[in-house]
C-alpha cells in the first residue's frame, strides 16, 4: 500500500473522522481502491461501517462486496434494497454474484434475480446449484474454448476479436461440438508455435480437470501442488462448465486459514461484531469448557481425603495438567497443519503418532527430571518428586494420544476438528495429570 493509500485509509479509520465532511469522505473513497475500502470496513465498528458503506458509488459496491468476509458481507447486503444490489452485483463475475446471493433468504433472492436479464438469471441459476464448498461455488464461465481441428492462425485471429481476455487467463480449453472437455493448450504454446500448426497437437497431456462437485479444499490443495493459474471444470459427463482461477483459490486458503485460527479458540465473528452477536457466537464454546472443567473438577474430588492429608499436593497439580495441555496442543496443531494441507493420510499417520510418542518421552524424561529436583528441593520429600516425575511422564504421553486421534476422530464424525479439537484434548490431558498424580500419591504416600 502506497503512503498515499495509508493516508486515505487513515483519513477513513481516525477517531476524529466526523470532523470530515461527507463530501470529503466521499472524495476519499474515490480514490481508493475496492480492496482498501474492504480494509477500511472490515477495520470499522458497525455504525461507522455503515455510512462508510452508504457513501459509496452503485458502481463499486459489487466489487467491495466481494473483498468482505462473509459475515460483514451479509450484514450490509441486508441493509440495502434489492434494485441496489442488483446494480451493484451485475458487473461481478458469475461466482461472485454466486457468493453474495446464495446467503440470502429465498424470497429476496428470487426478487433480485427477477429483475436481471434471461441470460444472466439463467448463468447466476445455474450457479445457484453448486454448495459453496465445492469446485461448483469457485466456478466462473468466462472461458476461451476452440476446436481441436482449429489452426493456430485460426485461433490467434479469435484472440485478437475479444474486446479483453478473461482475467488470469494463462490457457485455452479445447472442447469438442459437444462441448466435451479434450484438454488445455497455453497461450504461450499457442505464441510460440507455426501459425499452420492444429490445436490437438498442441494440447498439454497429463492435465486432469476439476469435478464440479469437488471440495473446494481438495481444489486448493490441486492448484497449490501443480502451480496452477487456472483450471478447467467439468460435470460427470465430461463436459466443459467453466473455469477455476487463481484468485479464487487464494480466498479459500484464506479464510480457511482463517477459520482455524479462530477455531482453535473457538471464536467465529467480525472484530468489530456487536457485543450481542459476538457473546452469541462465543457462549456455546465456553459452556463447553465449563463442562470439560467439572469434568476435571470431579476427578480431583476423587482424592479428596488425600488432598486433606497431603495439603501441598494442590501446589503441585497444576503443573502436571498444564504441561499435558500444552503438548497435547502442540501436537493438535500439527495433526490439524496436516490435516488441512491433506498431508495426514492412512500410511503416514502411524509414523506421525510414533515420532510424537518418541518426541513426548525424550521430553517427558528431561521435563520430569528438572519437575523432580525442584520439587524436592521445595518440599524435601524424595518420593513426592518421583511421583510427580512419573505423573508428568505419563500426561505427556496421554497428550499424543489426544493430540492425534481426537481431531482424527472428529473428522470421521464430520466435526471441524480446529474448534472442538483443543476443548477436548486440554480436558484429556487436565483428567490424565489429576488421576496420574493424585491417584500415585494415594498409593504411595499415603
Amino acid at each position: 500500500m502506497s503512503l498515499i493509500d495509508q493516508d486515505n485509509l487513515q483519513a477513513i479509520l481516525d477517531a476524529n473522522s466526523k470532523e470530515l465532511s461527507l463530501n470529503q469522505i466521499k472524495n476519499i473513497l474515490k480514490s481508493m481502491h475496492s480492496s482498501e475500502i474492504a480494509h477500511a470496513l472490515e477495520s470499522s465498528p458497525p455504525e461507522q461501517r455503515k455510512l462508510i458503506f452508504s457513501l459509496l458509488e452503485t458502481s463499486i459496491e459489487g466489487d467491495v462486496l466481494t473483498e468482505l468476509g462473509e459475515e460483514i458481507q451479509q450484514d450490509l447486503v441486508s441493509k440495502i434494497s434489492n434494485e441496489e444490489l442488483s446494480e451493484a452485483v451485475k458487473e461481478l463475475e458469475l461466482d461472485e454474484v454466486v457468493d453474495i446471493l446464495q446467503n440470502l433468504p429465498e424470497e429476496r433472492m428470487k426478487k433480485i434475480l427477477s429483475k436481471m436479464s434471461l441470460r444472466d438469471r439463467t448463468r447466476i441459476e445455474g450457479g445457484l446449484i453448486y454448495p459453496d464448498d465445492t469446485a461448483g461455488g469457485l466456478l466462473n464461465t468466462d472461458v476461451l474454448s476452440v476446436r481441436p481441428n482449429h489452426t493456430v492462425e485460426v485461433v490467434t485471429r479469435y484472440l485478437r476479436e475479444q474486446k479483453d481476455l478473461p482475467e488470469n487467463t494463462d490457457k485455452i480449453f479445447v472442447v469438442s461440438k459437444k462441448d466435451k472437455y479434450l484438454g488445455e493448450v497455453p497461450i504461450s504454446k499457442i505464441i510460440t508455435s507455426e501459425i499452420s500448426e492444429k490445436i490437438d497437437n498442441l494440447i498439454t497431456p497429463n492435465i486432469d480437470p476439476i469435478l464440479v462437485t469437488e471440495n473446494d479444499k481438495d481444489v486448493a490443495t490441486n492448484f497449490e501442488r501443480n502451480n496452477l493459474i487456472s483450471s478447467a471444470v467439468i460435470n460427470s459427463n465430461g463436459e466443459l462448465l467453466g473455469r477455476i482461477t487463481i484468485d479464487d483459490v487464494v480466498d479459500v486458503i484464506l479464510e480457511d486459514a482463517d477459520q482455524n485460527f479462530l477455531g482453535m479458540a473457538g471464536v467465529a465473528e467480525d472484530t468489530f461484531a456487536p457485543p450481542g452477536r459476538a457473546a452469541k457466537s462465543r457462549v456455546f464454546w465456553l459452556s463447553m469448557n465449563l463442562f470439560t472443567a467439572f469434568i476435571a473438577s470431579l476427578s480431583i474430588n476423587i482424592f479428596q481425603e488425600t488432598l486433606d492429608k497431603i495439603v501441598y499436593l494442590a501446589v503441585l497439580m497444576p503443573i502436571v495438567a498444564s504441561m499435558g495441555g500444552v503438548a497435547a496442543t502442540q501436537t493438535l496443531t500439527i495433526v490439524l497443519r496436516g490435516l488441512t494441507l491433506g498431508q495426514i493420510n492412512r500410511s503416514n499417520i502411524r509414523w506421525l503418532f510414533k515420532r510424537e510418542l518418541a518426541v513426548s518421552i525424550v521430553n517427558g524424561i528431561v521435563l520430569s527430571l528438572l519437575v523432580g529436583f525442584i520439587t524436592y528441593f521445595w518440599f524435601q520429600n524424595i518420593m513426592l518428586s518421583i511421583l510427580i516425575s512419573c505423573a508428568l511422564i505419563i500426561n505427556l504421553i496421554s497428550s499424543v494420544f489426544a493430540g492425534v486421534f481426537v481431531p482424527l476422530i472428529l473428522r470421521k464424525l464430520n466435526q471441524d476438528p480446529a474448534i472442538s479439537g483443543s476443548v477436548v484434548v486440554t480436558t484429556v490431558t487436565d483428567v490424565v495429570g489429576f488421576l496420574s498424580f493424585l491417584g500415585l500419591a494415594t498409593l504411595f504416600l499415603i
